[in-house]
């Protein structure tokens, strides 16, 4: 990761790339919500920030004026060394744009339907039961770096057939991809491009060794009544990869850093375990770890501040969640809020087609924890390091176990 040239002001020359952002991004987006609800930097060659719900949610719908072909901010080739690859982009569907978007979202649907992911309950619960059973009887455990990241990479490496033995690759790629966005646009790029060819290996491997995965699946779907373009296949799986990954990962663990600072509300959820669901979707609107982007395809507006085609715009959904407009107590979690309808899996038609496998990992993933340890705090709250870029969540979480079952 490349240095991160200081930051000036939030509302002028902001930068997610910088270890300030993630760690103080609530207290940001209020300030920049009364002073400057839509941010601008000069920085990956123009990026815009709006904080509101009602531009956030705008953008999001308005296919027309904002492209969906790059979704990661970050520094890019100059212009005339750039590559349309537009309407499917290299992710499909999350950087396919319509008429093309609907198609390649529709072939995706079964596969994670309600009754498809549900199935996968009885593994997840036992997993992350294994990942307590391995931290023994210290009184200090890591709940990041020890049980949330081994959650998501299991499921979804399992899902799609890959080797779990490369779990340290897939969460390296997480962090090429979502994170190392200051680096030089070559180097960006090369790294990719070796995820890409990795998987395109697997697809090989699983047309010439057929078995019943989701790789196995993309290879068998088809478009338009032809087969998948390898392109699309890979790009597919980078995408379900990436962000089945790395979104659960972070919810995860910021659901457990806000029960490891929060006693009172990790007592209730001992006591009364069935309001877990509930306070599942008040997490995840208070820490939805999400921020998308588009890139402006004509020259628009967003609110009344002027934005040139070629821009980028972030979407931070999580801020969205927190807008007061929307929100009553939007700054504060309630954890039996009865009327949540959150944000935190996007708005328009992009919006998460996991979110039934995040939200089952997520609710098995605290409730396990909170079982086998119904009192925990932070060990140390300057120990916690969060996350680079647009998926927040904590890196280091270091939690004291005060009680065990």
């Amino acid at each position: 990761m490349q240095e991160v040239a200081k930051v000036s002001d939030w509302a002028t020359d902001f930068d997610h790339a910088h270890p300030d952002y993630n760690t103080n991004v609530h207290q940001i987006w209020d300030q920049l919500r009364g002073t400057c609800p839509v941010a601008h930097t000069d920085r990956y060659g123009g990026t815009w920030l709006p904080v509101r719900h009602e531009d956030v949610s705008a953008i999001a719908r308005d296919t027309d004026n904002f492209s969906s072909e790059l979704v990661i901010v970050a520094n890019r080739p100059p212009e005339e060394e750039r590559i349309s690859t537009k309407p499917i982009g290299p992710a499909p569907p999350i950087t396919s744009d319509p008429p093309f978007h609907q198609h390649a979202r529709r072939l995706l649907l079964p596969a994670f339907a309600p009754q498809v992911i549900n199935n996968w309950e009885p593994e997840v619960r036992r997993m992350c039961n294994e990942l307590i059973d391995s931290m023994g009887d210290a009184d200090v455990v890591d709940a990041a770096v020890q049980y949330a990241q081994h959650i998501p990479v299991n499921v979804i490496g399992r899902m799609l057939g890959l080797p779990l033995e490369d779990s340290d690759y897939f969460r390296e790629a997480v962090h090429v991809v979502l994170e190392n966005i200051s680096a030089e646009a070559n180097e960006r790029i090369a790294s990719v491009q070796t995820l890409f060819e990795y998987l395109g290996k697997h697809v090989e491997d699983h047309r010439a060794n057929p078995r019943e995965d989701l790789i196995d699946y993309l290879i068998n779907a088809t478009i338009f009544d032809q087969p998948l373009t390898n392109e699309h296949v890979v790009g597919t799986i980078v995408l379900l990869l990436i962000a089945g990954i790395d979104t659960t990962w972070s919810a995860i663990g910021s659901s457990l850093w806000h029960l490891a600072g929060n006693a009172d509300h990790l007592a209730r959820l001992v006591n009364e375990p069935e309001l877990m669901p509930t306070a599942i979707e008040e997490l995840l609107r208070a820490y939805a770890p999400v921020t998308m982007a588009r890139v402006v395809a004509q020259d628009t507006t967003i609110g009344q501040c002027p934005v040139k085609a070629g821009d980028w715009v972030l979407l931070p959904f999580p801020a969205a969640n927190r807008d007061p407009d929307v929100f009553e107590d939007a700054d504060q979690v309630i954890i039996d809020r009865e009327e949540n309808r959150h944000a935190a899996f996007g708005l328009g038609i992009h919006r998460c087609i996991g979110s039934n496998l995040a939200r089952l990992e997520l609710r098995v993933a605290v409730e396990e924890f909170v079982k086998r340890f119904p009192k925990f705090e932070l060990a140390d709250a300057s120990a916690v390091t969060w996350s680079l870029g647009q998926v927040r969540g904590p890196r280091k979480l270091p939690v004291r176990v005060l009680q065990r079952s």
